[in-house]
């Protein structure tokens, strides 16, 4: 089963759902501020992606972070805050049965799907 992770009022996922329903993809999605984030699941995610990729620098969460906080940051530091605030997590996460990737496009989608 597939997996499309985000918040429903993002664009990007928004596009990501359209995507998957148009090219008559079965998708289930798990809405970070609905559905919740545990700690494990973060850390699933993390394994799969790293917290580099996870970690959405250019979110209005990131910014609103202290500069203390963005400037130390590190994998323990980030995973801290990811769970805290899911927003700061790279939209959408996509996972399917063999494998994950972070963010929506178009491209990169046909060529996952048609590697299926």
């Amino acid at each position: 089963m597939t997996t499309l992770y985000g918040i429903s009022n993002c664009d990007t996922v928004r596009k990501a759902r359209k995507w998957l329903e148009e090219n008559s993809i079965d998708y289930r999605f798990h809405d970070f501020r609905k559905d919740g984030l545990t700690e494990t699941q973060l850390l699933q995610l993390e394994q799969q992606l790293g917290w580099e990729t996870l970690l959405n620098r250019r979110s209005t969460s990131w910014r609103q972070l202290d500069k203390s906080q963005q400037e130390k940051i590190n994998k323990e530091a980030a995973l801290a805050l990811m769970v805290e605030k899911p927003t700061l997590i790279k939209r959408p996460v996509l996972e399917h049965k063999d494998g994950m990737m972070a963010g929506f496009k178009e491209a990169q989608y046909k060529q996952f799907f048609n590697n299926q």
